[in-house]
Order: C-alpha cells, then structure tokens, then sequence
C-alpha cells in the first residue's frame, strides 16, 4: 500500500504535457483545483473529468500508475462518503431505519465529495508526474519572483516545497524497508482491528524520524560542498519560455472553466 503512493515521484517522457512549462501546468493545476468547487452540479464534472480523462492520454502515463496512485485513499473516500450520507439532510428521505435516515441531500453531496477527492489526487498527481523536481523548483520561483518586492524568500519557498515534494515517495520507500525488516523480526502489521494496526505502526516512527534527519542533514552538507548560496546570481542551463503549446493549454484550461460556471445555470 504504502508503494502505491505516487505523489511526488516523476515520470521522465516527451509528451504534449511534459515539454509544457513548469508555470503553465502549476497554474492550470490552481485553476483545476478552484474548478472542482465552483461545479456544483454532475454535468459541470462531466467536463472536467473529460479534461482529466484526456490529459492522462495525451500525458502518455499508464492509466494502471494513476490507479495506484488512487489506492490508498480509497479509505478516505469510502468515509468521506458515508459521512456526507448520514451527517447530511435536505431534499426527499430516501431511507429510514430506527434512527438512521438517509435524504436525497446526503447522497448528492456524498457523490461530489467523491468525485472531487479522485479528481484533485488525479490532477495534482499528474502535475508531479510530468515535471521534474528542477522544472518545478523553476517554475515556482518564477511565479513567486513578483513577492520579492515585499520581501518575500520566492526561491528558498520553492525549493522547500520541491525538496518536500520530492521526499514523499523517498520516505515511503523508507517506511517500507523499516516495515519489511520489523516483520522479519515477528512485528505484526496487519492483524487485529484498527486501533490495534495504528498501535502496530508507532515503532515505525522512531527509526523513520532518524532516517528522515539523517537524510536532511546529508542534503544540507552536500549543498554546502556544492556551494550553494541560494537563488541571488543564480544561472540555469535550461531557460524557461512560454510556447505555442503553452497557449493552446491555457485556452483549453479557460474553456473548461466557461463550461463550469454555464453547467452551474
């Protein structure tokens, strides 16, 4: 399970969507994640998931990699869901049971709640997917270059967010190793109820927190071997620019929120 998460991790490839530039897909995946809550209705996210269904394709990253990447939250959604069912009243009573009522209100939003959790996993996912952690680093500086006027840190920002995103996958593997060489040793992860699985788990922070400081406390020696003093002089061997295809991905992204706000009337 813990293998199955792919946040963070990249997937190197010469798609539509991978030669786009870093700014252009993290502002499309902002504005992807605002359009999620301004749909209000099924036939708004019949259109997003379109979009979604169609950047996966063009993206060329198997669909079996997405839906790994959707198993472990698949706990999440299912609570979520049942939450929204039995917390929420509204509209027509669809079932009742002692002192269990389910109305037409609760089901609606349990199905938005649904769809919105596997299509915001899906659309930050591919945005990690197909953009290297330096084209990332690049291009949430650039983003953030305007707050220097007001003394704003743009690039130390970005490239704690990327170090943080790029560790994600770093650290379940972690996690996984320490797991697998604690089973060896008779622990016990997987039997019991619920409670029982999260006590199971508290061993594995102990050896994980060690690995996590001695992992950042290699990175910071090997950037001061590397000299490094920040983003102030700093050069890049790729510039980033702003293409054709950069256009067409921005109009197709303005499309999609007409779409959205005309679905809501």
């Amino acid at each position: 399970m813990i293998k199955d998460i792919t946040l963070g991790q990249y997937i190197p490839g010469e798609s539509f969507i991978h030669k786009l530039d870093p700014r252009t897909k993290i502002l499309i995946s902002l504005i992807f994640i605002i359009n999620l809550f301004i749909v209000n209705n099924f036939k708004g996210y019949i259109f997003i998931l379109l979009f979604t269904l169609s950047s996966i394709a063009i993206s060329k990253i198997p669909f079996k990699f997405i839906y790994k990447g959707l198993k472990p939250i698949f706990a999440l959604i299912i609570i979520t869901a049942l939450l929204n069912v039995f917390m929420t009243s509204g509209g027509n009573e669809i079932f009742k049971w002692k002192f269990i009522t389910i109305y037409e209100e609760g089901l609606k939003l349990a199905g938005f709640m649904i769809i919105r959790l596997i299509l915001l996993i899906i659309g930050t996912s591919l945005l990690t997917l197909t953009t290297s952690p330096i084209e990332l680093t690049d291009g949430i500086e650039k983003l953030l270059n305007p707050l220097k006027k007001i003394g704003v840190p743009a690039h130390e920002l970005a490239m704690m967010m990327t170090i943080a995103l790029r560790f994600i996958p770093t650290l379940m593997d972690e996690t996984d190793k320490i797991m697998k060489a604690q089973m060896a040793r008779g622990a016990d992860f997987e039997s019991g109820n619920i409670l029982q699985r999260a006590k199971s788990l508290i061993p594995l922070l102990v050896p994980l927190f060690i690995s996590s400081f001695r992992r950042a406390d290699e990175l910071a020696m090997a950037m001061e071997a590397r000299c490094y003093k920040g983003g102030e002089g700093r050069t890049r061997m790729k510039q980033l620019k702003l293409t054709f295809r950069d256009l067409i991905a921005i109009l197709t992204i303005i499309l999609l929120i007409a779409l959205s706000i005309w679905s809501r009337f």
